[in-house]
């Protein structure tokens, strides 16, 4: 029976004990092995000496760091002492992390020894590389803590989003809304025979959440410091992991490594979970041929109102490629173009994981949270009869071409299925009669040699002519902005670069 009361302590003697609880794979070569009461005998001390260094229950504390053990520690510890955490992207330039430690107040950094000096904000700091006063084991205070007790509202953590529309958005979390999501995740518990990879960045809610199921549930977690298409095959194998976690994109480009996929071993693999974007046809085979007989789904959730809105639920099984059905305790409607209830729209939710609005951002809290607590995902989906939801795209990236609306997924799951492309990404670019045109940025297979005027016939005869890319532009790889999403914001500015070049030759 899941007991919790504070986010931070999930320990269970009983079914965790002295269990393997994480492979720390920062060192590839010399993983670093901790038990469940290892990490929870360390995450104490973090609170201890959080506690005296002066922080009270409410003070923000930053975490800058590539993942590893002593991240999982210290957010642990800073939630046990009743403070909020804030993960900050490590890949943040430094005037953006500035930015993410004024605008959260926060107290105090923990990081890495390689982001030591991206920040100038003048706060104490705790380095996990240093030695000394700022080492992390100077922190540590060993003893016993009991856990904060978390009023109603108090928050857990504060998730920055990624910015690629301007800069990061703070999202305040409370202790209680995902000590309820954590408990909708453990529903058919015990799950500590398993062994989870993560390979998701910890700022991120995806591989965040993960992490704390996985101690929760007493797993065995594998922890990558980052992700790297060959290792995290490799550490399939290496450690027999029976459930992976990952975003499409981390499987697509793992898929790609082919040697791998015919000399290793990946037969222990029984679970598998994507989340954090949308899933292609073709992908969602290949998934089903490298691992054989795997519970699969495509998850969904949203870091303003958490990771437990679609899944799966008792008696009914996920067709594929959906995102599952609405899960016990959430309320959801689809709101189409005209502002009606429908099957097929903007998916609205409201669950009690929700955030509280944006930090220090009224005006636009007010444009996705209503008072009675809906929040607008800008997510737009489809109900089918059966209950189930399918992701259909953003509203965002939807773009207008003769009248006609375009969703770039729709588009990217036609070229796909294409034997030739590994990936693609479609963005809009202007025309003076069309409003817009979609294009698109694709990588081939290894060894393809299909061409652009190959694509676009194999669009023309399998969704409508609106659709087809008006041009093909072929890269070694997508660029990627976030945990593992393309970075479509990118791509479409250079799009209308090319675009434009090419228009006025």
């Amino acid at each position: 029976m899941f007991s919790a009361y504070n986010l931070g302590a999930l320990f269970d003697p009983e079914l965790g004990g002295d269990n393997p609880a994480l492979i720390d794979c920062l060192d590839w070569d010399a993983p670093r092995h901790y038990s469940h009461r290892d990490i929870d005998d360390a995450a104490n001390a973090c609170a201890r000496g959080l506690m005296g260094r002066g922080l009270v229950a409410g003070d923000a504390v930053a975490i800058l760091s590539a993942n590893r053990a002593e991240f999982l520690i210290a957010y642990l510890g800073i939630l046990r002492a009743g403070m909020a955490a804030v993960p900050i992207g490590y890949k943040f330039p430094g005037e953006l992390v500035d930015y993410i430690l004024g605008d959260s107040s926060s107290k105090y950094v923990i990081c890495d020894g390689a982001r030591r000096d991206l920040f100038s904000v003048d706060l104490p700091v705790t380095d996990f590389d240093s030695s000394g006063e700022e080492a992390f084991e100077a922190l540590l205070e060993p003893g016993p803590f009991e856990a904060v007790r978390p009023g109603e509202e108090d928050v857990a953590m504060v998730l920055y989003t990624s910015g690629s529309t301007g800069r990061p958005k703070g999202v305040p979390l409370t202790q209680n809304g995902h000590l309820w999501a954590l408990r909708g995740r453990m529903g058919g518990w015990p799950y500590n025979h398993h062994r989870m990879l993560v390979a998701a960045p910890l700022y991120h809610m995806n591989a965040l959440c993960t992490l704390l199921f996985g101690h929760g549930a007493s797993t065995l977690t594998v922890l990558m410091p980052e992700f790297d298409a060959r290792k995290y095959l490799q550490a399939i194998e290496r450690f027999k992991c029976t459930w992976i976690t990952s975003v499409p994109t981390m499987l697509a480009m793992s898929f790609m490594e082919e040697d791998l996929l015919e000399s290793l071993d990946l037969s222990s693999v029984s679970i598998v979970r994507m989340g954090s974007a949308p899933v292609s046809p073709k992908l969602w085979s290949r998934v089903e041929e490298v691992f054989p007989g795997a519970n699969i789904m495509n998850g969904y959730g949203t870091t303003e109102a958490g990771p437990m809105v679609l899944g799966a639920v008792p008696g009914k099984v996920v067709p594929p490629m959906s995102s599952g059905f609405q899960v016990a305790g959430v309320d959801l409607k689809l709101i189409d173009q005209n502002g009606n209830e429908a099957e097929e729209g903007v998916l609205w939710q409201r669950t009690p994981a929700n955030t509280l609005g944006y930090l220090n951002l009224p005006e636009k809290t007010a444009e996705v949270i209503t008072p009675d607590g809906w929040y607008n995902s800008g997510d737009v989906f489809r109900r089918e009869p059966d209950g189930a939801y399918y992701f259909v795209g953003r509203d965002d990236d939807m773009f207008v071409c003769g009248g006609e609306n375009i969703y770039p997924g729709e588009v990217e799951s036609t070229l796909v299925s294409h034997e030739g492309v590994a990936q693609s990404c479609v963005v809009p670019v202007p025309d003076d009669i069309k409003g817009e045109k979609p294009i698109a940025f694709v990588v081939r297979r290894l060894g393809a040699t299909v061409s652009e005027d190959d694509l676009k016939q194999h669009a023309l005869a399998r969704a409508p002519a609106y659709q087809h890319p008006r041009m093909v532009i072929f890269m070694d790889e997508l660029p990627l902005a976030g945990p593992g999403k393309i970075d479509r914001k990118g791509l479409e500015a250079r799009g209308r670069e090319i675009w434009e070049s090419k228009e006025t030759t």
